[in-house]
């Protein structure tokens, strides 16, 4: 008999109500500082003949030192505020976030029709046979390579294409969909917070203010194992606990749904003949996928493209994949049609996400917020200064959380700040600040998109990581406290 199966994606009604309810409040709450905080601008950088200076994606460049307070206006149009979901996909970042939307779907489809085939199980499974007895080590070999992709190759949204796999895995293994999501995503964005080459972080930032990335890089590998070391006595902590007493899981529900995807369309538990074969072609369809991630974040000309490309990949070879396993068109069609209906949330979290962003844009108070920044560190000692800047970035973030567009706005404005630090400690901010929240706050879509794959309540998670957080942030005061010691 066919089995009535759930889609990879199992949100909630009540999930999806309280995401989208924090998203509009927040959304909102920028709304109504675009009535309170005043309306501003910068004049523009020119050469010696008057013409403005523009950077190499062909944006006008700002000057920072040159603000201009613009007097009598009013914030935001209501109408415009309220519809920011919907206008946010015609603004400058709109094009942006459509690929993230369709990249999203498409990664989520495929998936669907992995699991549906039969693929999941088999891949993992063959992986979970051979770390039975190794358990602790294959989850400490994980964290690392996720780490590794953060801070090396500034990977963290493409690693949402990874994380179904991971979760299987952890569920096989006898641990939960919140261990994997924990090894993975987490992982991730601990990586590309401890940055030691994240091209959107470090090299960005560094170009920015014509910095060396590479002088005293030592340090920032000191800080990834450190970050490393706390994220591994979380995720152990998390699993002693659960092995004592299972219920305490997360994710007991959507681990179900794992444990019954090693059947295969009609409802049948695959043999080992069929097993193999189709982990052989997931095997392959994984490899290649990784290997465009990491060919195109580390060719500068295809960065830009990466999510382009792994969606005609994951759209294309999805489908392959799928026609292999099944030996049949008609099933694997109908998977990844769930598959795409299933993820259409996502792109609800992703709208007004975005929104809180475009409100500020078009509100036009960013540039004071910024302006207001000199004022605040003059005078005070390098210490207070370095965590008065690393408290505003965090503000931003909450805002803005692309790391490249936020780059171009705090370098810039950093460069002509008047300040007693060094330019390496100026991007070790901007890093600290930028990325260790992109798996707490509640304006990053890959949080609550990868929170929604498992089945895990956004505040559920803040309440659950509040002492990993907690530790984190008395290490980032301790290394900016310990760099400025060292001369950093």
């Amino acid at each position: 008999m066919k089995q009535n199966r759930k889609t990879l994606l199992n949100l909630s009604t009540k999930t999806f109500i309280q995401v989208v309810v924090l998203l509009f409040v927040l959304m909102l709450v920028a709304v109504v500082l675009t009535y309170v905080i005043p309306k501003g601008e910068f004049g523009k950088l020119t050469d010696e003949a008057g013409n403005v200076l523009v950077d190499e994606k062909g944006n006008e460049q700002l000057d920072f030192t040159d603000y201009r307070r613009i007097e009598g206006a009013s914030g935001i149009p209501i109408w415009k505020g309220l519809l920011a979901p919907i206008l946010v996909f015609g603004s400058a970042n709109g094009l942006e976030l459509i690929m993230l939307s369709l990249f999203l779907v498409t990664v989520f489809a495929a998936f669907q029709v992995m699991s549906d085939v039969g693929g999941i199980r088999a891949l993992v499974g063959r992986v979970a046979s051979r770390f039975e007895k190794r358990k602790g080590l294959l989850l400490a070999a994980i964290a690392l390579v996720f780490m590794a992709f953060g801070a090396f190759l500034g990977l963290f949204e493409e690693m949402l294409s990874m994380l179904p796999i991971v979760t299987a895995l952890c569920v096989l293994i006898g641990y939960d969909s919140f261990t994997g999501f924990l090894v993975s995503i987490i992982a991730c964005g601990f990586g590309f917070a401890s940055a030691i080459t994240n091209p959107f972080t470090v090299l960005t930032a560094a170009r920015l203010i014509n910095a060396n990335p590479m002088e005293h890089i030592w340090y920032r590998i000191v800080i990834f194992a450190v970050m490393y070391l706390l994220l591994l006595g979380f995720v152990f902590l998390y699993v002693r606990r659960l092995k004592k007493d299972p219920t305490r899981s997360l994710t007991l529900a959507h681990d179900e749904t794992l444990r019954a995807a090693g059947t295969a369309q009609d409802g049948t538990a695959l043999s080992p003949e069929n097993e193999k074969r189709i982990s052989r072609i997931y095997i392959v369809f994984l490899l290649l996928g990784l290997a465009l991630i990491v060919t195109c974040s580390l060719i500068e000309s295809l960065r830009g493209v990466t999510v382009v490309v792994l969606i005609a990949y994951f759209l294309i070879f999805g489908l392959l994949a799928g026609f292999l396993s099944a030996k049949a068109a008609k099933p694997v069609l109908k998977s990844f049609g769930k598959g795409i209906v299933g993820a259409l949330p996502t792109i609800v979290f992703i709208a007004l996400a975005s929104s809180v962003k475009y409100v500020f844009d078009e509100g036009g108070i960013m540039p004071t917020i910024v302006h207001s920044i000199n004022t605040l560190v003059s005078g005070h000692s390098p210490f207070i200064v370095t965590l008065v800047l690393y408290a505003i970035i965090l503000v931003l973030e909450f805002f803005i959380s692309s790391s490249t567009a936020k780059a171009i706005l705090v370098m810039g404005m950093l460069a002509v700040v008047s300040v007693s630090l060094s330019k390496q400690m100026l991007v070790l901010i901007y890093t600290f600040a930028d990325g260790y929240t992109n798996v707490l706050f509640p304006t990053s879509p890959v949080l609550l998109i990868s929170l929604s794959m498992i089945g895990v309540d956004y505040f559920k998670w803040v309440k659950k990581s509040v002492p990993l957080f907690v530790l984190n942030l008395a290490l980032v005061v301790g290394f900016i406290a310990l760099g400025i010691t060292l001369g950093y």
